[in-house]
């Protein structure tokens, strides 16, 4: 069986590590894979670019161009959501031809826009789409946090600024894609069961196949070591309670640092024997102007993209907060627990699904600074530290291990090609 993994990058953004791990996870469960992208970042024989050109800047451009007029000028939310109103005709790629399978995942920011994907749906090829975001079950935005119009249709649009009106762009997209997805047979796989029951909601997946499959990762590279030879190779404390955050950018709202800043202030008043120990460390871009609104010391990592420097770090600290306000389901937390690091985070998204609350972790109440320091003072207790790690790594390695997804995936490839396992 050959499969076709698209996404538009390779190695940016967690979608795009998700789709690289699965496609390794299928190379080694006997799958003849490839992954074609738009942005390539490796030499990977596996990954396929397509025609670098300044036609791809240019699409992108034009996306935002027309979304910020749409947005009566305003950069509001501008990169909050996408329209798809342009992209690339990858059916005539013979990577597509000699295919099998097509898997999408993250195809956005210019990359396939809707009028190519009724191609891919045309040709006639079983089509997986594994949903990383709401994207394909709402008009155009990834996160739709408080607003409900995905399950009957999109309009009025919270995301636009000083909303616009009932048909306005969000409408219009919702409606082109109610029309490509009417008589399709796409099956979407959402990596969460959050996100399984919301697209299961949804007016445009109505009828649809939909389960959910975890995102994978390489046990046998992410696994803990030696907490302290960890510590000396990234010249960090060991004499610390190193506390981990960590955002592909750190600013970005909705990775909630303020609630992680909020809850250590409330730790430095409450528990002040703690709070001597503690320090932070900060993994993304623009760490440095986060790391001086904490009261505990800081040691900035900026944007790691190398795994192995990752598992470093995963191994290196005592605790991993992810105060995520609305998320799928976290590769940072699969790659923590994966290395022995118990994870705090709020009870939201596909959180509560990976931390199991009080046996390897602490799920805290939602936007509660208040809780989430109690989280993360109950985690570093000493007496429960060692079995909460020993869960941490059991749990990682018997659901998301690269055997286990690769396993689910193949059965719906074979059941979408109406072959049997």
């Amino acid at each position: 069986m050959r499969v076709l993994i698209i996404n538009t990058s390779e190695k940016i953004g967690g979608a795009a590590i998700a789709a690289r791990r699965l496609m390794e996870a299928l190379k080694k469960n006997g799958i003849q894979v490839k992954m074609l992208v738009r942005d390539k970042q490796t030499d990977h024989i596996n990954v396929v670019q397509v025609d670098k050109s300044w036609l791809n800047v240019w699409r992108f451009i034009w996306e935002r161009i027309v979304i910020w007029q749409a947005n009566h000028f305003k950069k509001h939310n501008l990169f909050d959501v996408d329209i798809a109103n342009t992209g690339i005709d990858i059916t005539t790629l013979p990577e597509f031809r000699q295919a099998d399978v097509i898997h999408l995942h993250w195809i956005n920011q210019g990359f396939i826009s809707l009028d190519k994907l009724k191609k891919i749906v045309d040709s006639g090829k079983p089509v997986v789409w594994t949903m990383h975001d709401m994207w394909p079950f709402t008009g155009i935005c990834h996160y739709a946090n408080e607003c409900d119009k995905y399950k009957t249709h999109c309009g009025n649009c919270p995301k636009l600024y000083g909303r616009s009106h009932n048909k306005d762009i969000s409408w219009r997209v919702f409606r082109k894609k109610q029309k490509l997805l009417e008589g399709s047979n796409i099956g979407f796989i959402a990596c969460s069961r959050w996100l399984e029951g919301l697209a299961k909601e949804s007016k445009l997946l109505e009828g649809k196949f939909i389960t959910n499959i975890p995102n994978a990762i390489n046990t046998k590279l992410f696994h803990p070591f030696n907490k302290q030879e960890a510590r000396a190779a990234l010249h960090l404390p060991a004499d610390r309670k190193l506390i981990l955050f960590g955002s592909q950018k750190i600013t970005d709202k909705r990775k909630g640092v303020k609630y992680l800043i909020e809850a250590c202030r409330l730790l430095a008043q409450t528990h002040s024997e703690l709070a001597q120990k503690i320090s932070i460390v900060i993994m993304g871009k623009q760490a440095e102007e986060t790391a001086a609104l904490f009261p505990f010391p800081c040691h900035n990592m900026e944007y790691v993209s190398d795994e192995r420097r990752m598992v470093e770090i995963y191994n290196a600290v005592d605790l991993y907060v992810t105060p995520s306000l609305q998320d799928n389901l976290p590769n940072t937390i699969v790659e923590a627990m994966a290395c022995g690091t118990p994870c705090v985070g709020f009870n939201v998204g596909g959180i509560p699904q990976m931390i199991d609350h009080l046996h390897n972790g602490y799920v805290a109440e939602y936007q509660s600074a208040e809780d989430l320091a109690n989280g993360i003072q109950w985690t570093l207790s000493d007496e429960i530290y060692g079995e909460l790690s020993e869960a941490a790594w059991r749990k990682a390695k018997a659901c998301y291990s690269e055997d286990a997804v690769a396993r689910k995936y193949i059965d719906i490839y074979n059941k979408a090609t109406g072959q049997h396992a």
